[in-house]
């Protein structure tokens, strides 16, 4: 086996990337509890809500009261994605102390997602991280589509280098790679990180995976083998993306905790506890879990 980090950051998406899809309607203190549970598992990364206009999340309209009713456990940083300078401020006024922004490597896609093409969503996040940094708030950047869109498909790896420098530039302290229509394969991740990692360092890259074509585990561990330490998941597996049908959630927390326990990395993250809040939600849900240890634990 190659040499493997000692140890893995996971960022814990559920409560936002997880919800944000949902059509069930999750009630704010269900939100709370759910977020709550996930600080007991020891995650020490949550993001919690979005500052997004409710007319395109409405699921997370609740974003404020959410921040304001958790218990924040010492040590554990719980962060919003937030889309322009009326979202930051809305984070700022519930006490939020990390952000993170999203850009798309699809020009076709950054339009249905956030109305403006790439060049115009950097301008907009050159703005919101310039403020956001001056108030003291860390800032997180997204890339999304990083492997293909569901319009374009296959993005060009060259693309993904220069617009995830682009997002250092801005001044985030790390660049979630985002497979947002779950479409990756380990040699994609391969070719991409061989290029990636040549100007910009392991430490600064986290990887998003999602689900649909059951590759995300083999492709956390090829990025593994790459030095990669950091990554996103969703308890229970939540999640999809509203303009890829039949794209599955983001890869279940329980179910990357599973592999890397078995592997001897180090996370924190106390298993049983992440199921038991994935357990928690799966009531108020139209659809079954998808986590593979959840549904096969007893």
């Amino acid at each position: 086996m190659p040499t493997l980090p000692a140890s893995v950051t996971i960022v814990e998406v559920g409560p936002r990337d997880g919800l944000q899809n949902e059509s069930a309607h999750i009630s704010t203190d269900e939100k709370v509890a759910y977020v709550d549970r996930l600080s007991a598992a020891g995650l020490r990364e949550i993001e919690v809500s979005a500052f997004v206009s409710p007319t395109w999340m409405p699921q997370l309209a609740d974003a404020i009261e959410v921040f304001r009713r958790i218990v924040r456990k010492p040590g554990t940083r719980y962060s919003a994605l937030v889309p322009n300078m009326t979202g930051l401020e809305r984070a700022i006024t519930a006490g939020v102390t990390d952000v993170a922004i999203f850009a798309a490597a699809s020009e076709t896609f950054s339009r249905k997602n956030t109305n403006r093409g790439i060049d115009e969503s950097f301008a907009t996040y050159r703005e919101v991280t310039d403020a956001a940094i001056a108030a003291g708030l860390r800032v997180r950047g997204y890339l999304s589509t990083a492997f293909a869109c569901p319009f374009e498909g296959v993005v060009p790896v060259d693309r993904v280098v220069e617009l995830t420098s682009r997002l250092l530039d801005l001044g985030v302290y790390e660049v979630a790679i985002s497979d947002t229509i779950g479409t990756a394969h380990p040699g994609q991740v391969q070719l991409l990180l061989s290029q990636l990692l040549l100007p910009v360092p392991s430490t600064r890259i986290a990887l998003h995976f999602h689900d649909t074509r059951g590759m995300a585990l083999a492709n956390v561990l090829t990025a593994l083998e790459f030095g990669i330490a950091t990554f996103d998941s969703s308890a229970g597996g939540l999640g999809g993306c509203p303009y890829a049908p039949g794209s599955t959630g983001n890869v279940a927390t329980e179910d990357l905790l599973y592999m890397l326990d078995g592997l001897g990395i180090d996370t924190g993250v106390r298993i049983d506890r992440v199921s038991d809040a994935a357990r928690g939600i799966a009531p108020l849900l139209t659809h079954p879990l998808s986590s593979r240890y959840t549904l096969a634990r007893r």
